[in-house]
């Protein structure tokens, strides 16, 4: 029971159980790294040392290639108008000066003139320009105008995978009994695997799409040569310039022209060596 005490004027007043300060019971106050009372000061030495520069870099990248997803699966790939625009008329008036030497065809399905290396889509239900393929990820072509954002969106991809493959095979510790590892280190694992499938396709993708750049070819010329009237009537590759103009021309549009025209001078190339020899 509390026992009363007088105080200076008389009065009675009851007292509780004395309480130790609150010093004395938590204990000394410890720091812990990263924990700072101010937390624009600690952000600010994280800033300072460096520590935030990493994981920034890392959310611009995966947004820089949510960003390349985005616009390879909503633009335009290149589709053939099937009434064409005043550009498009002028381009075809220029192809229509050029001595043809393989006639153009006329697409059956959406029954408009297919200019070179231009192939009907049957999921879009288009015709598309230098059509490269069908990509199920994008559910879009990857035709003339969208297939240099999708080699740099294979690209930023990588990167964004090996990074992360990085990142969880340093969170791995394997000197562990075998119960206590998976419990603490399976789900990472996995994840692990899992990136590394993932990095391997893209690596994959990415070389072959870089080797069809290099040549100025396209996946389904590479696959269906056979196939292809304008390449199946010659021994090689008749669109090849080299390896600096065929990188010019697919990233940056130089030299500027219709396949038509790169076609009729390459026939005019090959008549002028042969008769020279």
């Amino acid at each position: 029971m509390p026992c009363p005490s007088q105080d200076p004027s008389g009065a009675h007043q009851i007292r509780g159980p004395s309480r130790a300060p609150s010093s004395l019971i938590l204990g000394p106050t410890r720091s812990f790294p990263g924990i700072d009372s101010q937390p624009s000061l600690s952000l600010r030495q994280w800033e300072e040392q460096g520590e935030l520069l990493l994981p920034l870099i890392f959310l611009l990248l995966v947004l820089g290639s949510l960003l390349l997803y985005l616009a390879v699966s909503l633009m335009d790939p290149g589709y053939v108008n099937v009434q064409p625009q005043p550009q498009e008329e002028a381009k075809e008036e220029q192809t229509a000066m050029v001595p043809q030497t393989i006639p153009l065809r006329r697409c059956r399905y959406c029954l408009v003139l297919q200019p070179l290396r231009a192939r009907h889509c049957r999921e879009c239900r288009r015709c598309v320009r230098r059509y490269d393929h069908h990509c199920p990820w994008m559910e879009n072509c990857v035709g003339e105008r969208n297939h240099p954002l999708f080699v740099a969106y294979l690209a930023l991809q990588l990167v964004v995978l090996l990074w992360g493959l990085y990142l969880a095979w340093s969170g791995l510790r394997f000197f562990q009994p075998w119960g206590l590892w998976l419990r603490s280190s399976g789900l990472l694992f996995a994840t692990f695997l899992l990136l590394s499938l993932f990095s391997l396709v893209a690596g994959l993708l990415l070389a072959s799409h870089l080797y069809l750049v290099a040549s100025n070819t396209t996946t389904w010329e590479f696959i269906s040569s056979h196939r292809i009237a304008y390449l199946r009537q010659r021994p090689g590759n008749p669109f090849d310039r080299g390896l600096i103009r065929n990188l010019a021309h697919f990233f940056c549009g130089w030299p500027s022209g219709s396949w038509e025209t790169l076609w009729a001078e390459e026939e005019e190339e090959e008549e002028g060596s042969s008769q020279a020899v």
